[in-house]
């Protein structure tokens, strides 16, 4: 990914945040038809490994599993908010006519091996997790867990997904809010995003702002 300094974000722990409140990432994974791509929900587990680790599962119909070999090198890319910016939103391009349209976003590339878990009690552990930290946020007066179920259902239902875990090697981010513009402008651009609704990448934008 094509990083520029002012845009470079290193912090794990914003890294790490933004996996968290966007998890559903897109796995890359290159095998003997070429690449391919995956959208699945993920659980960082920050505390194991040198840069953490995803646990996820897939569908047993998906090849992916079959066809990923034992430490395979992947990708998983993560997206935030994202919006395009206008250059009538800068107080500057009406002075100088010297700004064009350009486009926000936040993201974190997550670089890591790839392990299968094609077993009963990691499976189960997964979808554990991944609903409580899900049922939690749906804020439901009462979440749903795996015991609403009969035994039975889950079973089969677990039967038909396989788990996987990707060891994280390397996080990379790319914050791109604007860090590049004279202050005016980006409180221009924030306030042409808020009004379009976009209200968490305004607040990102000012937050990223140079001092």
């Amino acid at each position: 990914m094509y990083v520029p300094a002012h845009f470079a974000e290193h912090r794990p722990e914003q890294l790490q945040q933004l996996i968290r409140q966007y998890p559903l990432g897109v796995l890359i994974t290159h095998g003997d038809e070429g690449l391919d791509a995956n959208h699945l929900p993920f659980e960082l587990l920050a505390d194991q490994g040198p840069c953490g680790t995803l646990i996820g599962h897939v569908a047993r119909a998906n090849p992916l599993w079959r066809e990923a070999s034992e430490g395979l090198d992947v990708l998983v890319v993560f997206r935030a908010e994202e919006a395009y910016l206008s250059p009538n939103w800068y107080p500057s391009k009406h002075e100088q006519h010297r700004q064009v349209p350009t486009w926000n976003y936040r993201v974190v590339h997550a670089h890591g091996r790839l392990r299968v878990r094609d077993d009963e009690q990691f499976v189960r552990g997964v979808v554990a997790r991944l609903t409580r930290t899900h049922e939690a946020r749906a804020g439901a007066e009462k979440p749903w867990k795996i015991t609403d179920s009969s035994p039975e259902f889950i079973a089969q239902m677990l039967a038909a997904i396989v788990g996987i875990e990707i060891e994280l090697t390397r996080l990379e981010g790319k914050f791109k809010l604007s860090q590049n513009k004279d202050a005016r402008d980006i409180e221009g651009a924030a306030q042409g995003l808020q009004a379009r609704g976009k209200l968490q990448l305004a607040e990102q934008m000012r937050a990223a702002r140079p001092e």
